[in-house]
């Protein structure tokens, strides 16, 4: 089976922050994939923008370092191709120079779509944007993306989007999270709303409860001094795992248009119950990891990585998530995610209410209640675990088996990397996948009053050992629902 190829009109990529970690991680290999597959046109070019002093060619041999190394071994003469479309100029947010010659470049293809792509930290969105606009690029159709994190309270973020909002209205505007471009994270829609089998049943009802993990067997490593000033809440709950949420628990919007989409999620986020001083304790917990092992041997923990033994900074967090609506009233949504884990696994897992009276006998087994399974990442895919009969003679023996389909064993495909999809949804002027700005906000708006809470608490993070699953607390959070977690392997 073959992808269906719909190339994108002519358009200048410019990527502040081009010498960065994102994107030689993330934008310029996207980028090569899809010009790989011939969706970008013969005339569409990529402007690298930092700080740094760097030829075009000094640029290039950057973007061809970022490309092989991230495991690719292109084709030289594909390779090269791609590089024709890199240029670069040197400007800084803070100083004049060399925003003229970004001008002059841009000029050069005024009939191109703009998209300015801010891979740099969040306190240089405004100044880049504030430049941009006194050197009349702002304007028109030209689209800005901006990465998370978004602020780091709901004032902050505020403060965020006014600032990269005095230069471009609100259409013009795609916040990124990469989790939202995730094919699975699409096939959630598409199980949801295109089947009849799962939309009847997916409501309070029927299912009992959901799990959110996202699991990290890294530490730190090289993000320490950004991570400490963050945490597993704002880093990846108020981003990432609540947007998964809303996807699980919006209502069917009525297209697929951005709007309706994006309406549906901010009325879940809208609907989550809150959590704050009175239940604090009873809602959430947080850890911290401690030295342990991991797969290559022994690791250190995290006030050892950070050189500070002083430091509260959660790098697990549970929680139990309540959305007070007629279709999930009374379904507790667990989540739960963290550094130094057993395994790096991304999964969403809803799991059926059992079946109200069995017809078997005892020596049948027990019966499992269903449960749906759809995991992110690494191996992208879906699974539903149904009773069936053990196959023989003997009688009637019940087995708990998965119907299992990864994506990569269905469609023979290779998983295209999230930003592959979002970048070209930004030059498509789509914004189905992108956060608006009221969703960010009121995301902010449930997510500070319990860093509130914690910050008035004076227990620090609950330690747990680098390898497991985080603190026993974690566990007793959902076991005293009389639930358990659900363990994901790779």
């Amino acid at each position: 089976m073959t992808a269906r190829i719909i190339p994108v009109e002519p358009f200048d990529l410019v990527v502040f922050g081009a010498t960065g970690d994102l994107a030689r991680r993330k934008l310029l290999p996207a980028l090569y994939h899809r010009d790989l597959a011939g969706q970008l046109s013969d005339a569409t070019r990529i402007i690298g923008v930092s700080r740094r002093r760097l030829s075009d060619e000094d640029f290039r041999c950057l973007a061809s370092d970022a490309i092989t190394g991230h495991g690719d071994e292109p084709d030289a003469a594909n390779l090269a191709r791609f590089l024709r479309r890199l240029c670069y100029v040197a400007a800084d947010a803070g100083a004049d120079d060399g925003w003229p010659a970004l001008a002059a470049r841009l000029a050069e293809q005024p009939e191109h779509i703009r998209v300015f792509y801010l891979a740099t930290a969040p306190e240089l969105f405004g100044p880049i944007c504030d430049r941009l606009g006194q050197a009349g690029l702002a304007g028109g159709t030209g689209r800005v993306v901006v990465e998370k994190p978004i602020g780091k309270s709901l004032a902050s973020a505020r403060a965020v989007n006014e600032a990269v909002g005095r230069h471009f209205s609100e259409d013009r505007i795609y916040r990124i999270d990469h989790y939202l471009g995730k094919e699975t994270v699409q096939n959630l829609m598409a199980l949801r709303f295109a089947n009849a089998l799962f939309e009847p049943l997916w409501r309070a009802a029927q299912i009992d409860h959901v799990q959110i993990t996202v699991a990290e067997t890294l530490g730190v490593e090289g993000r320490a001094g950004y991570y400490d000033t963050a945490g597993a809440l704002r880093d990846m709950v108020q981003n990432h795992m609540l947007q998964l949420l809303c996807l699980v628990a919006m209502e069917p919007p009525a297209s697929l248009s951005a709007d309706a989409v994006r309406d549906e999620k901010l009325k879940v986020l809208k609907s989550l119950v809150p959590i704050g001083d009175g239940n604090i304790h009873e809602r959430t917990v947080r850890g911290q990891y401690r030295a342990g092992a991991s797969r290559g041997g022994p690791v250190p923990g995290y006030l050892e990585e950070l050189g500070d033994p002083t430091s509260r900074t959660e790098t697990f967090v549970a929680l139990k998530a309540e959305i007070a609506n007629w279709r999930w009233a009374g379904v507790p949504f667990y989540l739960r995610t963290g550094k130094r884990l057993p395994a790096r696994v991304s999964e969403i897992v809803a799991q059926f209410r059992p079946i109200p009276f069995s017809v078997f006998d005892g020596s049948a087994g027990p019966i499992e209640a269903n449960r749906l399974v759809i995991r992110l990442q690494p191996d992208e895919g879906v699974k539903l675990w149904l009773m069936i009969k053990d196959p023989g003679p003997g009688g009637m023996r019940l087995r708990h088996v998965p119907l299992d389909m990864s994506f990569a064993k269905a469609f023979g495909l290779r998983n295209p990397d999230a930003y592959e999809r979002l970048l070209l949804d930004v030059v498509r002027g789509n914004q189905t996948l992108f956060m608006r700005r009221d969703e960010v906000e009121t995301a902010w708006s449930w997510i500070d009053p319990i860093l509130q809470s914690w910050a008035a608490n004076p227990e620090p993070p609950r330690p747990y050992t680098s390898g497991t699953w985080g603190p026993s607390a974690a566990i007793a959070l959902v076991e005293r629902d009389g639930r358990s977690w659900y363990e994901p392997v790779e």
